[in-house]
C-alpha cells in the first residue's frame, strides 16, 4: 500500500529538480546575452565615450615650452635673454603613498620636511603641484636621479639681463610664468611671449612618460625686439647718475638721452634701481621708472620754452631789452626774486643767461594767456609722450580759464613753477628745439619713426639754442662744457612741493641741453632729486653729470668736433694732447672696459637715501 506513495513523492521531487535547473540555465542565458548585449553596445553603438574614457586614463595632451624672444640694444647686443630652466613636479596621491621618501625629496629640494609635507597633505586630492620652479636643469636631473614616487620635471624657460640694474627700469622684469610685468617687457608682452605648442603622449601608471604619440601644435618662439636704447650710453648714464646720487647725498635721480632727429631714447637710467634677476629684494619703490612717471616742477629749464614763444608770436627779439630792477616783483601774496642778486637791465638772452625770474615773468606778461598755454603743451608738456613706455604720466599744465588757472599762473609758469613735467617730457621738448622746432614723440624702439609736429619756426629754434649756449660759457652751468664742442643748455633749481606746500631746503636740481649747439645730435636732461650735500644748484650737480655723459656719448656715436678752435686753445696751454681731426671713436680703454662689463661696475648695491632725507 506504501510504494505507491514513495513513487510519486519520488516524482514529485525530480519535477522540482528539472524545474530549479531550468530556472537556473534560463537566468543564465540571460544574464549572458545581458552581458553580450552590453559588450555589443560598447563596442559597436557608445565606442566613443568609452575610448575616451579609457584615453584619459594613459593618454595625455602635454605642453611644449616656448623662449621669450630676445631683447637687443641697438647694436645688437643681448640685453633680455630666456635660458632653459627646469620645474620639478608631483602627483601628491602617489608621493604620499611613499612618506618614508618625502625627507630625501625635501633635501635634495632645499625644503623644510615638515613645509613639504604639509604642502602634499593640502593637495592629496590632486594629481599635479609644483615643487620648485625654474631651477638650474642640472639640479633638476639630481632630483629626478633619486626616482621618488610620483616626481617628475617639466622644461620651461626663465629671463636673464646681462646688464642688471644698469637697464632694470627700461626693461622691466617678468613673472614666474614669464609674463611681463614692467617696462618693455610688459609694454611688448605679446610680441615678446611666443605660444606653446604641445603633443599627445603615452603616460604609465606612474606619470612617466613612455611614448610620444602625435605633435598636435609646434611651438612659436616669441618674436625680438631691438631696442633704440644704446648699453654703452646707457651704462655711462647709470654711473655718472650713481656717482652724483652718491657724492651729494641725494635721494635718487633721473637722466634721459634723445637722438634730436628721431626721437628715439638712446638711454633712460634712475635710482634707486633694483636687480630685474633677483627682484624678490625689490620694491614698489624701487622698480619705478621716475624718468616716465615721476612729475617735477622743471624750474628754470622752462625760460627757454618760455623764450621761444615769445620770440615765435614776435613780442620780443633777441635784442629787445628787459629791465629786471630792482631784482624783486610783487606776485599777489608772493614777492618772487632773481637769485642772487639783482640783475639789472638784460636782453633776452641775458634772461636766459642769467636765468632771471623777474625777466621771464616780465616776458612771460606779452604773450596772451592762450597762447602760451597752447605753445607749452604744444612742446609736449601736459600730454603723455606716447612712447610706448606701460604708466608714462601726463604731467599737468593748467588752462586759462579753468579752477587750476589763477592770476599768477602764467608768471609762475614762466619760470618753472605751477606746472608738472616728467624728465621725458624736458628731453622732449629741448629735442625739439634742437631739432629746428619740431616735436617728435619718444620711442625706444630702434628704426621708429614718428610724425614731426613744427611748434616753432626753424630760426626761432636756432636762437633759443645759440642763447642757451651763454649758460655754458658765460652762465651757471659751466660745468657741462665739453672740449671741442659747443653745448647748449639750461640748468634749473626747484624747490620741492610736499604736503604742507614748498618745503625750504628741499629741491630738485635739473639740467638739459643739446650738443653739438651747431648741429644738435643729442638731447638730455638730468633730475638730482633732494641732495644733502653742500651743493645745492642745478649747475654744480646736474650739469657734471651731462658733461661727463655726453662726452662720453658723443665719441662712443663718432661725433665730430664742432669747436675746433678751444680743442686747440686747450692743446696749445699744455691741457690735452692729440689731434682733433682724428677724434676717437671709442672711450678711453679703462672706460670702455668698464662699458662692456656693466655688472663689475654694479656689484655693489646702490646706498639708500640717509634717512634724514627720506624724511
Amino acid at each position: 500500500m506504501n510504494k505507491p506513495v514513495r513513487n510519486r513523492n519520488r516524482n514529485r521531487s525530480q519535477f522540482n529538480l528539472r524545474n530549479r535547473l531550468l530556472l537556473v540555465g534560463v537566468g543564465l542565458g540571460l544574464c549572458a546575452v545581458t552581458l553580450v548585449g552590453s559588450a555589443a553596445y560598447i563596442q559597436l553603438v557608445n565606442s566613443d565615450f568609452y575610448q575616451r574614457e579609457g584615453e584619459a586614463r594613459y593618454l595625455r595632451e602635454v605642453p611644449i615650452a616656448t623662449s621669450r624672444g630676445m631683447i637687443t640694444d641697438r647694436n645688437g647686443e643681448p640685453v633680455a635673454v630666456s635660458t632653459p630652466v627646469a620645474s620639478i613636479w608631483a602627483n601628491p596621491q602617489e608621493l604620499l603613498r611613499a612618506p618614508e621618501r618625502i625627507p630625501e625629496l625635501a633635501q635634495a629640494l632645499g625644503l623644510p620636511v615638515d613645509e613639504l609635507t604639509t604642502r602634499l597633505t593640502q593637495k592629496a586630492d590632486k594629481e599635479f603641484m609644483y615643487l620648485r620652479r625654474r631651477i638650474n636643469p642640472d639640479v633638476a636631473g639630481q632630483v629626478i636621479g633619486l626616482k621618488v614616487p610620483g616626481v617628475f620635471s617639466q622644461r620651461e624657460f626663465r629671463r636673464y639681463y646681462p646688464q642688471g640694474e644698469a637697464m632694470a627700469h627700461v626693461l622691466g622684469f617678468t613673472n614666474i610664468d614669464d609674463r611681463g610685468q614692467e617696462g618693455l617687457e610688459l609694454a611688448f608682452d605679446e610680441w615678446l611671449r611666443g605660444k606653446p605648442g604641445a603633443k599627445k603622449v603615452i603616460r604609465d601608471r606612474k606619470g612617466a612618460i613612455v611614448e610620444s604619440i602625435d605633435l598636435v601644435r609646434a611651438a612659436e618662439p616669441g618674436k625680438d625686439l631691438t631696442l633704440s636704447i644704446d648699453r654703452r650710453i646707457q651704462f655711462l648714464a647709470m654711473r655718472e647718475l650713481r656717482n652724483a646720487v652718491v657724492e651729494n647725498k641725494a635721494a635718487g635721480g633721473s637722466i634721459v638721452i634723445m637722438d634730436v632727429a628721431t626721437g628715439e631714447v638712446l638711454a633712460m637710467a634712475n635710482l634707486p634701481t633694483y636687480n630685474p634677476n633677483a627682484i624678490d629684494g625689490a620694491t614698489p619703490d624701487t622698480r619705478r621708472n621716475r624718468a616716465v612717471t615721476d612729475l617735477v616742477e622743471p624750474g628754470s629749464t622752462m625760460k627757454p620754452l618760455t623764450i621761444a614763444t615769445a620770440l615765435q608770436n614776435k613780442v620780443v627779439s633777441a635784442n629787445t631789452v628787459v629791465d629786471t630792477n630792482p631784482g624783486y616783483m610783487s606776485l599777489g601774496r608772493y614777492t618772487i626774486r632773481d637769485v642772487p642778486r639783482n640783475n639789472g637791465v638784460l636782453d633776452v638772452t641775458g634772461v636766459i643767461t642769467r636765468s632771471s625770474n623777474i625777466g621771464a615773468a616780465k616776458i612771460a606778461a606779452m604773450i596772451p594767456d592762450k597762447t602760451f598755454y597752447e605753445s607749452v603743451r604744444a612742446f609736449g608738456y601736459g600730454a603723455a609722450p606716447e612712447s610706448g613706455f606701460p604708466g608714462e604720466a601726463s604731467g599737468l599744465v593748467p588752462a586759462p580759464g579753468t579752477p587750476g588757472w589763477y592770476g599768477t599762473t602764467k608768471t609762475t609758469m614762466s619760470y618753472g613753477y605751477g606746472l608738472n613735467v616728467t624728465p621725458l617730457q624736458i628731453a622732449q621738448a629741448y629735442a625739439a628745439l634742437g631739432n629746428g622746432g619740431q616735436v617728435i614723440q619718444p620711442t625706444f624702439v630702434k628704426g621708429q619713426r614718428n610724425e614731426a609736429q613744427q611748434v616753432v619756426d626753424p630760426e626761432v629754434a636756432r636762437e633759443v639754442v645759440r642763447m642757451m649756449e651763454t649758460v655754458v660759457t658765460n652762465g651757471g652751468a659751466k660745468q657741462a662744457a665739453i672740449l671741442g664742442y659747443h653745448v647748449a643748455g639750461k640748468t634749473g633749481t626747484a624747490r620741492k612741493n610736499g604736503p604742507r606746500g614748498y618745503e625750504r631746503g628741499h629741491y630738485n636740481l635739473l639740467f638739459a641741453g643739446v650738443v653739438p649747439a651747431t648741429a644738435p645730435r643729442f638731447a638730455a636732461v638730468i633730475v638730482v632729486n633732494d641732495p644733502r650735500g653742500a651743493k645745492q644748484y642745478g649747475g654744480l650737480v646736474s650739469a657734471p653729470v651731462f658733461h661727463h655723459v655726453m662726452e662720453g656719448t658723443l665719441r662712443l656715436m663718432d661725433v665730430p668736433p664742432d669747436d675746433i678752435q678751444s680743442w686747440l686753445a686747450a692743446q696749445a696751454a699744455g691741457k690735452v694732447g692729440g689731434n682733433p681731426a682724428t677724434h676717437p671713436a671709442v672711450l678711453p680703454v679703462a672706460d670702455a672696459a668698464d662699458a662692456a662689463n656693466p655688472e663689475a661696475e654694479f656689484a655693489a648695491a646702490i646706498p639708500t637715501a640717509p634717512a634724514e632725507v627720506r624724511q
